[in-house]
């Protein structure tokens, strides 16, 4: 495992990099903490601390759902509503984060795919919202496949439509998720400390602590 800095450079041939969306390639933290208490108030709650609800991003919308409410509360029509409300201010304070639009710049000869556990219409939607959807050659949601992150076949799926070959991508993201994803796709791994994400116990190749790291360790 290795943090980076400035100075650190992967020496690796790499023919794709492979990102998740969320605490990632996109600040979407003010967002998804507003939609989980604009869910709580809907339903006579008390809003919660916007860690604490952060906290609860990662595995997709059901497993957020489920943790900002009471134990034993969540029934499926409140999924629905969570992803209305969020939907409806997708965009209000979500941003790219410095330095990421100059990373795809740098890198747009390689392979660029996003995947993600985010629903895949709201994924597309902030995407598009953040002229962004025109730099990824596939896009995936946590609803595209059978299986999501942690799960390996979303990662394995979006390599081989992309005829990129394990040993030669890399899984960028701020979770552990992204991170158990990409071990068990035998593929190496960039953990982003910069996301809301943390990596908990799994294991991951590189580190950086800001956005900006990236172009630095992957030049």
């Amino acid at each position: 495992m290795v943090v980076a800095g400035q100075s650190v450079a992967v020496m690796k041939e790499i023919d794709g990099f492979f990102f998740d969306l969320d605490g990632t390639l996109v600040d979407s933290a003010r967002d998804l903490a507003a939609a989980v208490n604009r869910l709580r108030q809907h339903l006579g709650l008390e809003p919660i601390a916007d860690q604490l609800a952060l906290s609860f991003v990662g595995d997709g919308a059901t497993r957020l759902v489920q943790r900002a409410l009471p134990e034993g509360m969540y029934i499926p029509d409140h999924r629905a509503t969570f992803l209305r409300l969020y939907a409806e201010h997708l965009l209000d304070h979500t941003c790219i984060y410095p330095g990421i639009e100059a990373f795809l710049d740098h890198h747009r000869d390689k392979v660029l795919a996003v995947v993600s556990n985010k629903p895949y219409a709201l994924a597309m939607d902030l995407l598009r919202g953040l002229n962004l959807l025109d730099r990824f050659a596939v896009v995936l949601g946590g609803d595209s496949l059978a299986e999501k992150k942690p799960h390996p076949l979303p990662l394995t799926y979006a390599m081989s439509s992309l005829n990129v070959s394990p040993s030669r991508a890399v899984m960028i993201g701020d979770h552990h998720t992204d991170l158990y994803c990409a071990q068990a796709a035998g593929v190496d791994s960039c953990f982003c400390q910069y996301g809301f994400g943390t990596a908990a116990e799994a294991p991951y190749t590189w580190s950086v602590q800001h956005p900006q790291n990236l172009l630095a360790l992957f030049p």
